[in-house]
């Protein structure tokens, strides 16, 4: 049971940064779709 309360991964190998990282890909993947759905109106 002691293997339970390992944790999964270390705080201590940038672990904030590709958190970070990764939020910003996430931020930037949803407004590419916000404006490709807005950028496809026609104009009459």
């Amino acid at each position: 049971m002691a293997f339970l309360t390992l944790p999964m991964y270390s705080w201590e190998n940038g672990a904030f940064i590709m958190i970070g990282v990764f939020a910003l890909v996430i931020i930037a993947l949803v407004g590419t779709i916000y404006l490709m759905m807005n950028g496809n109106k026609k104009n009459d």
